[in-house]
């Protein structure tokens, strides 16, 4: 098909688009758009480098983004972004991440290029944010909504606050960025544990499982500190057991950290670190429980991914995970019992996650039934279902320009 549309997309960090927005590339690129990508390569995430991008077809585009909205360089970020759609001219610009919504939508506010869609992968401002999230984060996501030709958000939560107090010309909800079922693999016992055996797990134990950056949002430090609770437990009291390994897969700047919690915890022979992994589909299915604790979620891939490799779930009650976990059929403390899985009512509450844990490992029947469940309901947030709502939005946005 011959191209005759440009689509640019915006991230602050370039890691972001091969994680999560590659189907769209492809709609895209279906559509008839050439598409480009603007973000900075100098700071990768999901990964160390940008190899991910090789072979695609995008054509890409070094912007000098920072995470903070504070910074001076931001006016040069604003520049090179004005610069570069000054020159080609886009068709359509699709912009994630906070400041790469922020800078895109002011560029292309500037620049008279439209439509812009900015999709909102959990909003900094929320129930239970901190005041200074709400006075930075709100006025700027509420002024910049009149630059916005389409809002698109993850989460019931930021909908509903997005359709209610913005402007943007149209606000659509979409189930996240999509799970592609045919990459989860066929459950197969052997394979399971000759995999357990090149990572080092033992075959008698129940395995943990968190994958996420190591930063002080994803809260590994909470799950870490209730592991160490429970073999205290297990040192006053045989019956507690702790047949069980914690398995951590990222990285980031708690990494050190972290480690040496573990080890001033005395739990190395509990706790393990695999560091970054592009095998996660794999690792999914040698665990038996995934733990969750984060702060801050739009909608989470990868509790999504252990959804659907049959994984019951512990998660902290945030908007995102509460979109997955569905409805809640029981409360006791500190804990909700829901559909699939666990949530625990305070993300730092490490007692409540020793119980989670403790009830699961106690009742193996509800820990499969959890898991079925949970594989039936990811089927709702699937590629397929996705691509049809974005096809729907392109299209809005292609006939509008």
């Amino acid at each position: 098909m011959e191209i005759t549309k440009k689509a640019l997309l915006v991230t602050t960090v370039s890691g972001f688009i091969p994680q999560f927005e590659m189907n769209n590339v492809r709609l895209l690129q279906k559509m008839g758009y050439e598409v480009h990508y603007a973000s900075n390569y100098h700071t990768p995430s999901y990964g160390t480098d940008n190899h991910r991008l090789d072979g695609t077809g995008i054509i890409r585009h070094q912007i000098d983004f920072v995470r903070s909205p504070f910074k001076v360089k931001n006016i040069t970020v604003y520049r090179q972004l004005r610069d570069l759609m000054r020159k080609e001219h886009f068709d359509l610009v699709h912009c994630h991440t906070p400041m790469g919504g922020v800078m895109a939508r002011l560029a292309a506010h500037a620049t008279h290029t439209a439509p812009v869609i900015y999709t909102a992968h959990g909003f900094h401002f929320f129930k239970g944010a901190s005041l200074i999230n709400w006075l930075c984060y709100y006025p700027m996501e509420w002024f910049l909504s009149r630059y916005t030709d389409q809002q698109i958000c993850i989460n019931q939560e930021d909908y509903e606050r997005a359709k209610g107090s913005f402007h943007a010309a149209n606000v659509d909800y979409v189930s996240g960025v999509g799970i592609d079922h045919k990459k989860i693999p066929a459950r197969n016992e052997l394979l399971i544990q000759k995999k357990k055996q090149n990572l080092g797990f033992p075959s008698d134990k129940l395995i943990l499982l968190s994958s996420g950056e190591l930063i002080k949002r994803k809260n590994h430090e909470t799950v870490i500190r209730a592991i160490s609770e429970i073999k205290k437990r297990h040192q006053d009291n045989p019956d507690v057991s702790v047949d069980m390994l914690y398995v951590i897969c990222g990285h980031g700047k708690l990494n050190d950290y972290l480690k040496k919690l573990v080890q001033e915890l005395h739990v190395e022979d509990i706790v393990t670190f695999l560091g970054y992994r592009e095998d996660m589909m794999d690792i999914y299915q040698t665990a038996d429980i995934f733990v969750f604790p984060s702060y801050q979620e739009g909608l989470p891939m990868s509790l999504l991914e252990a959804m659907a490799n049959g994984l019951p779930v512990i998660c902290s009650d945030i908007r995102g995970s509460r979109d997955l976990m569905g409805c809640p059929l029981s409360e006791t403390g500190d804990l909700e019992i829901c559909q699939g899985g666990i949530m625990v009512k305070k993300a730092d509450h490490g007692e409540a996650y020793c119980e989670a844990i403790q009830y699961l490992f106690d009742n193996k029947t509800t820990l499969r039934k959890l898991g079925e469940a949970n594989a039936l309901r990811s089927r709702d947030f699937s590629i397929e279902v996705v691509s049809k709502m974005m096809e729907r939005v392109y299209g809005r946005m292609g006939d509008k320009h």
